[in-house]
């Protein structure tokens, strides 16, 4: 039963990896199709957290997939030498796949539904494909939830997951205002329309849903898988490392 698991696990894990690289690709390949006025422009697709996300999720599922195989060898030669794959796999959805995906969907659908011009200007659907768009901006988070209840991750202690959490933020941010600073521009256009004192409200109310969405996943991963396992996973890992 538990090798029927993991081998569903490796399958399920090969598809999203397969499906993610693929929605990479396509986005990537928009530029030698159409004009795309904002890969030409100063730091190119690596500008948008969008995009970011996506070679973000690609790379988890990666190492997802690296780890499940690895984790049927191991069972078929008796032993146990991946514990740092797996680890660092579930350092990396705790603390930046699930709440940076689950960010890109909320914020941009948010956003769009209040004004699509502040984020996605309609000049952009004779560009971008609906279904690449949705790639993108929505089937992220059915993955993501798909990801927490196929598999077990252990999270670190809050301190540690949510300082690499608010050091990614930050180094998103530096690279915002220096693409203001270097190209003159913009990365989203509701940027522009804010005030100095309505952006620090705007990044700062950003910051807390990226702590709440840390903790959202938190929570679910307990309340799926028990919290009392889910804590004696972590103390027993907390004893490792020390």
């Amino acid at each position: 039963m538990v090798q029927d698991r993991r081998f569903n696990t490796v399958v399920l894990h090969f598809i999203i990896c397969a499906w993610y690289v693929f929605t990479v690709a396509q986005n990537m390949a928009i530029t030698s199709l159409r004009s795309h006025p904002g890969v030409s422009a100063f730091g190119g697709r690596w500008k948008y957290l969008t995009f970011i996300n996506l070679v973000l999720q690609a790379v988890f599922f990666s190492i997802c997939f690296l780890a499940d195989i690895g984790q049927l060898w191991d069972k078929v030669k008796e032993k146990q030498s991946l514990s740092t794959l797996v680890s660092f796999r579930d350092g990396l959805f705790s603390v930046l796949a699930f709440p940076v995906g689950t960010f890109v969907v909320i914020s941009f659908w948010a956003l769009y539904t209040y004004d699509r011009e502040l984020v996605f200007p309609k000049h952009l659907d004779a560009i971008i494909p609906t279904w690449l768009n949705h790639a993108m901006h929505t089937f992220i988070l059915p993955l993501l939830l798909v990801e927490l209840y196929a598999v077990r991750h252990q999270y670190p202690k809050k301190k540690h997951g949510l300082l690499g959490l608010a050091v990614f933020c930050i180094l998103y941010l530096v690279w915002v205002f220096y693409i203001k600073y270097a190209a003159d521009i913009w990365v989203y256009p509701v940027l522009a329309q804010l005030s100095h004192v309505g952006m620090v409200v705007f990044f700062s109310l950003s910051f807390l849903i990226f702590a709440y969405l840390y903790f959202l996943g938190e929570m679910l991963s307990m309340r799926f898988w028990g919290k009392s396992e889910h804590s004696r996973k972590k103390a027993e890992h907390s004893r490792r490392r020390d």
